[in-house]
């Protein structure tokens, strides 16, 4: 359970996921389970509008463990307070996805790419998102379809979630 993106409880199992003590992280923000302060900072400008909206938010990212390994998570939240601030009181769930779905080399821009075209999102969506160009969004695709030798986004998925083709 969060206020404000600070934890204030948690069980045995989550922090065990991330490589603490519950104790470790009761009061602490959330950005000490993120891989870069930015990604920390983007994610609630992603999340705010669906908790508003629909008292729920899901998708699958890339999060930091203690130890600064990195692991693919699915994290699903419901807020408590829709009609105030979303974020003021809300509940969380994450799931570690490391047994089927690694982390590969990306940078940090190319890890919310892939976030937002593994939830179906078009170009256009991503770069109002993450306030950059369509063009620029193309420019990553065209990267990382390159980069894992995938002729489309279905195959570039698969490619870094380990699946069969």
């Amino acid at each position: 359970m969060t206020a404000q993106r600070m934890i204030k409880t948690c069980n045995p199992a989550f922090a065990g996921m991330f490589g603490y003590e519950c104790g470790e992280l009761f009061d602490k923000s959330f950005a000490i389970l993120y891989p870069t302060i930015e990604e920390f900072v983007r994610i609630r400008d992603v999340g705010v509008e669906p908790l508003k909206r629909f008292n729920r938010y899901s998708d699958e990212r890339i999060m930091a463990r203690k130890d600064g390994s990195l692991f693919w998570c699915r994290v699903r939240g419901h807020t408590l307070t829709p009609d105030d601030d979303p974020l003021r009181e809300a509940v969380w769930s994450f799931a570690d996805l490391s047994d089927y779905r690694p982390v590969g080399q990306l940078t940090t821009r190319e890890r919310q790419i892939v976030m937002h075209l593994g939830e179906g999102r078009t170009s256009k969506e991503i770069a109002r998102t993450l306030s950059i160009s369509p063009r620029t969004v193309e420019a990553y695709r065209a990267r990382l379809l390159k980069k894992y030798g995938a002729g489309n986004v279905a195959e570039l998925l698969s490619h870094l979630s380990t699946m069969p083709q």
